[in-house]
Order: C-alpha cells, then sequence, then structure tokens
C-alpha cells in the first residue's frame, strides 16, 4: 500500500528538481493546468473528478495522489469520486471493445 501524503510531498520534491533541470517544461505543464480554469465553465470540484477519473485510464499514481486531494479539497464527496471512477471504467472497457475491432480490422487485411 501506498503512503499517498508521503508519496505526494516526494512527488513535490522531485518534479521541484525536475523543474530547475528543465524549467520550461515544468512552466508549460502549469500553463496547460492553468488554462482550464480560466474559462470559468466548469467549477473546481468536477475538474478534479474528471481528472481523476483520467488518471485511473493513464495509470498515473501522481495524478491520482495529487488529485484526489485536490478533489476533496474543493468538496468532492467519496460517493462523487466512486461515481467519477465508474465512468473511467466504463469508457476503457468501452475502448478496450472498440480497440479490439481494430485488431481484428487489421487481421482482416492480412493474407492467410
Amino acid at each position: 500500500m501506498t503512503d499517498w501524503n508521503a508519496y505526494r510531498a516526494h512527488l513535490g520534491e522531485s518534479i521541484g528538481a525536475f523543474a530547475t533541470l528543465s524549467p520550461g517544461t515544468l512552466k508549460g505543464l502549469q500553463t496547460l493546468d492553468r488554462a482550464g480554469a480560466e474559462t470559468g465553465h466548469l467549477d473546481a470540484k468536477t475538474r478534479e473528478l474528471i481528472a481523476l477519473a483520467v488518471a485511473v485510464t493513464t495509470r498515473c499514481d501522481g495524478c491520482i495522489s495529487v488529485h484526489s486531494a485536490a478533489a476533496v479539497k474543493a468538496g468532492a464527496t467519496k460517493a462523487e469520486i466512486a461515481e467519477a471512477l465508474g465512468v473511467a471504467v466504463a469508457l476503457n472497457a468501452g475502448a478496450a471493445a472498440v480497440y479490439s475491432s481494430r485488431v481484428l480490422d487489421a487481421v482482416d487485411t492480412l493474407k492467410p
């Protein structure tokens, strides 16, 4: 089991060191991270619920750690988080079905 609080603190240190070595990369990430919030179309809680669903689909432990804390801070309940995760699970299964059909299409183009 991961100590998510310690992991999140470690990420802050590690990413800080990376930012020293490649400041433009981190600046670009921060720009992307803030861009959605600037429009004001979605509230912080909704953005964090989406971030958690994406974190699951991309299998990013760092994203899970950071966005779990941000979602709770933004007022997301465990039930709301679970519903967002349910969407991620459904899309992953759906994506697997879609890409399975792509594999079959690719196989159909091959000569036996």
